[in-house]
């Protein structure tokens, strides 16, 4: 059995590829946080917990989803786990850099 320590820095890693393959050029210029993952695992599966920062403007639901689906796929092919669940926690929205967003009033 591979221990949850090992399997959460293998989910940690995917959620980083992920923001950095599924997002747009703003997710590269905005400062994100490293992701924080807790695991639970048992009779060959699987369950994640992901806390994330996703930049902004971003979709939301489509990028929770490609998340989703890319730390189980990958953590699976890595493993050789089923992955049961992806729960993501939104942590905050990071204003991607350059755009000035913190020098503009809400009207």
């Amino acid at each position: 059995m591979i221990p949850e320590k090992v399997v959460a820095r293998i989910a940690v890693r995917a959620a980083q590829e992920a923001l950095a393959t599924h997002s747009d050029a703003s997710a590269s210029h905005a400062k994100l946080a490293a992701p924080h993952a807790s695991v639970t695992v048992g009779g060959g599966t699987a369950r994640l917990g992901l806390t994330l920062e996703l930049p902004y403007p971003i979709d939301l639901a489509t990028a929770s989803r490609q998340v989703q689906r890319y730390v189980s796929e990958r953590v699976a092919q890595l493993t050789g786990m089923r992955v049961t669940e992806v729960t993501l926690a939104i942590d905050r929205l990071v204003p991607a850099g350059g755009l000035g967003l913190e020098h503009r009033r809400v009207q």
